[in-house]
């Protein structure tokens, strides 16, 4: 039981991470975290069973994807902006 509290928190602090930090890296850090916590819950939950084992693996590829996609983005950002922090962004939108 325990560590599926730890699953859950670990999750929060991703969610927190999203929600609360003005960094793109921070941010996009935060969906990695809660991604991760998500996938360890999934593999808790199914110890011996292997079609979920078979999804996390699936999620892990989808998770890397999306990462790089959001990192290609944060690039575009910075070289548009100069700066990845959201406050300022929204200043400067043309």
């Amino acid at each position: 039981m325990p560590v599926y509290l730890l699953c859950l928190i670990l999750f929060g602090l991703g969610l927190y991470c999203i929600l609360r930090k003005r960094n793109i890296i921070k941010m996009i850090i935060g969906v990695v975290i809660a991604q991760y916590a998500v996938n360890l819950f999934f593999v808790l939950i199914s110890y011996t069973d292997p079609v979920p084992q078979a999804v996390v693996l699936t999620s892990i590829v989808v998770g890397l994807s999306l990462v790089i996609v959001l990192i290609a983005l944060a690039i575009r950002i910075y070289e548009k902006y100069g700066t990845f922090d959201i406050t300022q962004i929204k200043d400067l939108r043309e």
